[in-house]
């Protein structure tokens, strides 16, 4: 098995400085561009905000490895708990594991990842670069411009291994697992015995997977560490197709759910080249990126391989007693299989904006979904003041058991609607002077920028309202077209 090098670098974030000056008004005129940002311009976003730091910074850096800040753990949670909402809690035929990263290594062997779960890899002979020879463009070097002047191709397996016992041997190699989905396969039959499920029934899992990837690139479109939610759907071999088909669906209109705009995804079915060993037919959920369409869900046919392929290696048959028939049959499998750092990256950059307001400033605005932004609403004193603080605090008491909030009084109170701007939050709540004699807040929008006054006992409610009103509209599947 080639094992590569990973090697320490330095990854740089360009801070800015979003604000320009104190804001002294607002102005609903603006002019909105509907061009995509630099990748340059979220990184730097990113850490600037919370959302995602370099890991092990201080230390310089470690490739292709990040750390989530405040906010970021915030979405990422938000992802997850969608997810499996969607996927669990509103269904009665699916049901969650969680199994383990570090596993019997036959496990890989029988998947046919030790053999099969490669890369192409060649040398550049000009200046040492590793490429992946799929995609290499006009046979010329990306990190150069070197043309024909590489070595031949050799496989490049991507399992990460590591060590269990006292013992470094080869009896002692384990790997971190690169899917989530083996997990899923090996306890077919302890879930379906424990939950009594007939088919078609799913298995659902979130959690961390790792590959030992060649090139690691846009940010955290690909790292080698990263956290998957996969779904395995078993199902009779005659019903396959249609599975695949309700869930290429399905999944789509989940991401319509996160608020992404539909003219930036489209559904793509692989070509027979494309497809995985265990493959029988996949299609990818794939985004528009300013780099390009790039995949954010793959919803793969995996057939009866994984079961068949556990049986042939285990001894252990793992098929299902179909009381219809009476007859024991190998399930086929459908998985819809999607990244959580993919989709925060995405919810980035699919939500960002920058609009230049009549007086000629510049807002940058988050335009994220309410169920997905970091905080649903930001409660800002108009200033420090002693009378203000204490009823500030009050009122955010009463919203934060319903509401994912923050309590911001750093600074003016241009600069905070800005900030809340810039990290999505949907709308901000003023308590000011007038506060303590009417009871009454201001509720301001960070799409319209508009402000309405509300009663402190009618606050809820009208948080409530108003977020239901910038939720997404849901399609129905028959408005669906894959």
């Amino acid at each position: 098995m080639n094992r590569s090098k990973i090697v320490l670098c330095i990854l740089i974030f360009h801070s800015k400085n979003s604000f320009r000056g104190q804001m002294v008004s607002e102005s609903q005129d603006i002019e909105q561009s509907e061009d995509q940002p630099a990748l340059e311009t979220i990184v730097s976003l990113a850490k600037r905000r919370g959302f995602v730091y370099p890991s092990a910074e201080i230390y310089g850096g470690f490739a292709a490895s990040y750390d989530y800040g405040p906010l970021g753990v915030e979405i990422k949670r938000q992802i997850r708990d969608l997810w499996w909402q969607s996927m669990v809690r509103e269904r009665e035929d699916i049901v969650g594991i969680e199994a383990a990263i570090i596993t019997n290594p036959r496990v890989w062997e029988a998947s046919g990842h030790l053999d099969v779960f490669s890369d192409p890899l060649i040398d550049c002979l000009k200046c040492n670069a590793r490429i992946r020879a799929d995609h290499l463009e006009d046979n010329q070097c990306p990190e150069c411009g070197a043309e024909d002047q590489f070595t031949e191709a050799r496989e490049f397996n991507l399992m990460l291994s590591t060590q269990v016992g006292p013992v470094e041997d080869d009896s002692a190699t384990a790997y971190l697992r690169p899917e989530t989905a083996q997990g899923m396969f090996i306890n077919f039959e302890n879930v379906q015995t424990t939950t009594r499920k007939r088919l078609p029934f799913g298995i659902a899992q979130i959690g961390k997977s790792f590959r030992n990837e060649i090139t690691t690139k846009q940010f955290i479109f690909r790292t080698r560490e990263f956290e998957q939610m996969e779904m395995e759907f078993f199902c009779r071999p005659e019903e396959s197709l249609e599975w695949h088909a309700y869930w290429k669906k399905e999944r789509l209109r989940w991401y319509y759910r996160l608020g992404i705009r539909s003219e930036n995804l489209r559904m793509r079915d692989h070509d027979a080249e494309e497809l995985s060993h265990y493959s029988s037919g996949t299609s990818d959920i794939e985004v528009r990126y300013r780099w390009g369409w790039g995949e954010l869900e793959g919803i793969a046919h995996r057939g009866d391989y994984d079961l068949s392929q556990h049986s042939a290696h285990s001894g252990k048959k793992l098929t299902y007693f179909d009381p219809e028939t009476n007859e024991h049959i190998v399930p086929h499998v459908i998985e819809p299989a999607a990244g959580v750092d993919r989709i925060l990256l995405t919810l980035l950059i699919d939500a960002y904006h920058e609009e230049t307001t009549a007086n000629g400033e510049t807002r940058t605005v988050l335009k994220l979904a309410p169920e997905v932004a970091p905080a649903e609403v930001a409660i800002l004193p108009l200033s420090r003041n002693e009378k203000l603080v204490p009823t500030a605090k009050k009122i955010h008491d009463l919203i934060r058991p319903y509401f994912r909030s923050q309590y911001d009084d750093a600074q003016s109170i241009g600069r905070r609607y800005r900030r809340q701007d810039e990290i999505g939050t949907p709308l901000a709540v003023t308590v000011d002077f007038d506060t303590l004699d009417d009871d009454a807040v201001t509720i301001r929008d960070r799409d319209t920028m508009e402000q309405i006054r509300v009663p402190v006992n009618k606050i809820n409610e009208s948080i409530t309202n108003r977020l239901d009103e910038l939720t997404p509209h849901i399609p129905e599947m028959d408005e669906i077209n894959v």
